[in-house]
């Protein structure tokens, strides 16, 4: 068989990961790689296995996987008609059973345990299809995706200990075919979205999406310039956000510490000490509640309002929009404010420069840090590092 960079990045992944998420573009071969390795795995195992390749309905396994599958078979001289159980949409390869189904066969999904489980486009699939599947599955979990938008994977998987992530692109396939490529790359002139999603293998943005100029990270920076909290407040309806903000290297790296309802001041007091913010440490809030900024300092906390001013909401925007921001992989209210917080249309469908009143807890904790750490009042940029 001939492999890609993405079929070794699988390899080294499953040594150390029992989940794997493949993130990709069009053509980078991340199915193809993964039926390889799959088809590796049984043949080598001594032990007999149960791999199941799920897909959302087998219309789309039959003309994806079951076809690719079939295909790398054939190539290389490996396919057996008599192991070929097509009634059962299963194949057996040595001592193993590969299977095929559709995740909106309920009877399967809550059916046998297996060894080893494939979801294929499994942003197609819902996330109590995957619950189901994942909790009947004994040694390891694949699971690829064209990142059209942000869904289950990005928000409630990636964030989990011992997930290994692998993004790929059309770059990581040597055996490409050039006209191919020459196809993907004249897309990045034409149509900058699909470019980012199915060229670069970056989630894809909502029309209208404020923020461009961030990406998700499992680093942290240990030595930085500064470091300030931002807190914006909530209670029964909204919850109160902390976020940490550190500057280094010219770029803001952020991490979300709080993000609950029905905290009081108290409450936020003592997560501060759980959370080990110091007398010391600068807490910029909302300078709409006075009263709890006054109480939280009471309580010895070097907490301050926020500079906001006349159109304090796009001047912070206009201010974060100049850096580059990191945002660790376990902050998922941030990652998921950062995908949906949009500018408000008018009547006839057009963006104006007011942004929407939601997906904005976390992001208006970030903005206070910037009016006052980064910028001023009127969004002059005032120091950052």
């Amino acid at each position: 068989m001939e492999f890609t960079t993405v079929y070794k990045k699988n390899t080294d992944a499953i040594r150390s990961s029992r989940i794997v998420v493949n993130q990709g573009g069009t053509s980078s071969s991340k199915t193809y790689s993964i039926l390889q390795l799959l088809w590796m795995i049984a043949y080598k195992s001594k032990k007999r296995l149960l791999i199941s390749i799920v897909s959302e309905s087998m219309p789309h396994l039959k003309r994806g996987a079951m076809r690719d599958f079939e295909n790398i078979l054939k190539s290389n001289n490996l396919y057996d008609r008599d192991k070929h159980n097509k009634t059962d949409n299963s194949y057996e390869v040595g001592n193993s059973l590969i299977e095929f189904f559709s995740a909106d066969n309920d009877s399967k999904l809550r059916g046998a345990r297996r060894d080893i489980l494939y979801m294929n486009e499994c942003n197609n699939m819902s996330y109590e299809a995957y619950n189901q599947l994942e909790v009947r599955t004994k040694k390891l979990v694949l699971l690829d995706f064209n990142p059209v938008a942000s869904f289950w994977v990005h928000e409630k998987v990636l964030p989990q200990d011992g997930v290994a992530f692998i993004k790929s692109t059309y770059k990581d396939n040597e055996h490409l075919d050039p006209q191919i490529i020459k196809s993907i790359e004249a897309r990045q002139f034409t149509d900058p979205n699909w470019w980012k999603v199915y060229g670069l293998g970056e989630v894809g943005s909502l029309e209208g999406v404020i923020f461009q100029n961030w990406n998700t990270t499992k680093d942290y920076p240990e030595e930085y310039k500064w470091r300030v909290y931002g807190q914006d407040f909530g209670f029964t309806n909204d919850p109160s956000a902390l976020v940490e903000v550190r500057f280094a290297n010219g770029e803001l790296w952020i991490r979300e510490l709080i993000h609950q309802t029905n905290l009081t001041n108290s409450d936020l007091a003592e997560r501060y000490r759980l959370l080990e913010i110091g007398s010391r440490d600068e807490i910029i809030a909302d300078s709409a509640e006075p009263k709890s900024i006054e109480e939280i300092k009471r309580m010895g906390f070097n907490i301050k309002p926020a500079n906001k001013g006349k159109d304090s909401i796009v001047n912070g925007i206009d201010i974060l929009k100049r850096y580059k921001m990191n945002i660790h992989i376990d902050s998922v209210n941030v990652i998921n404010e950062l995908r949906h917080y949009q500018w408000q249309q008018d009547k006839d469908g057009k963006y104006f420069n007011k942004p929407i009143d939601n997906f904005n807890h976390t992001l208006d904790a970030i903005r206070y840090v910037a009016l006052n750490k980064i910028g001023n009042p009127k969004g002059r940029i005032r120091y950052a590092g």
